[in-house]
């Protein structure tokens, strides 16, 4: 989903000046995005698994990792693809180690974190909202910002977990059928926002919470074993592919700069 300029909403909005500490929503954005959820799904199970850390110990590693990359990324001036991309990778496999730790070490039924993750969202718009009058995606230009924005992305992440984990279980559907379910929802928003007009705010964050659930759908299709429904290329194949191929887009970007709106006059809505 791409968000143009002011022709783009029909109406004339004010002109800002802003250092964007996030990139520029285009087809890469969402491509990255999406192929980091699958790398949240596919590493999450390996470092578990197959590394013996268990669930608790692979939580504690990658929180750790987390606060790094998050401190690294606080500190630059400006969007750098490589340390935003890193953070949304392990915010991913952070994301989906809480909700798996609530449902498989303390038993929380998957209908209330979900219901708890939602409320947790919700409340950080409206935390934001009051902070700073705005819940621009285009002006996370400040710290305060920055911050409600990276907690957003985290209880969006444990959201899609839980509310994909409880959508996949009740209706018991296949990773190729869940997947396509959630594009075709996915879709359907993206229309609604380009033909009828579907808040950018709302359009954004909803896409960005249903795509956990659909790259963690292609991730298990490709990783599981062909006898539960996948392709049975393993955890460390999936994992290693998806990594190859972020890498690969974001010195893309690095180079290309094509997501890289910091300095510009732009015209986009406050909220």
């Amino acid at each position: 989903m791409t968000y143009e300029t002011q022709a783009s909403y029909g109406s004339p909005a004010p002109t800002v000046a802003r250092r964007n500490k996030v990139p520029e929503i285009t087809a890469y954005f969402w491509v990255i995005k999406v192929l980091c959820t699958t790398v949240g799904e596919t590493a999450a199970d390996f470092l578990n698994a197959q590394l013996g850390l268990g669930l608790t110990g692979t939580s504690l590693v990658m929180a750790a990792l987390l606060v790094l990359a998050l401190i690294a990324q606080f500190r630059t001036a400006a969007y750098h693809p490589g340390v935003y991309w890193l953070v949304v990778v392990l915010v991913s496999i952070v994301g989906t180690l809480i909700s798996d730790n609530l449902t498989d070490n303390l038993g929380v039924a998957l209908e209330v974190t979900t219901a708890v993750f939602a409320l947790a969202l919700a409340a950080t718009f409206a935390l934001w909202f009051k902070a700073e009058g705005t819940l621009s995606i285009y002006r996370v230009d400040s710290v305060r910002r920055e911050g409600f924005y990276w907690a957003a992305v985290l209880f969006t992440f444990a959201l899609g977990t839980a509310a994909g984990d409880l959508v996949a279980e009740r209706m018991s559907l296949g990773y190729w059928v869940a997947a396509v379910l959630f594009g075709l929802v996915i879709a359907v928003i993206a229309l609604t926002h380009y033909t009828m007009g579907l808040g950018t705010v709302l359009s954004f964050w909803t896409v960005y919470v249903l795509t956990r659930p659909l790259g963690a759908s292609v991730g298990d299709f490709l990783s599981q074993p062909a006898d539960d429904g996948g392709l049975g290329l393993g955890t460390v194949i999936t994992s290693a592919l998806f990594l190859a191929v972020i890498l690969a887009l974001v010195v893309f970007l690095a180079v290309s700069r094509r997501d890289v709106t910091d300095g510009e006059q732009v015209t986009r809505p406050a909220v």
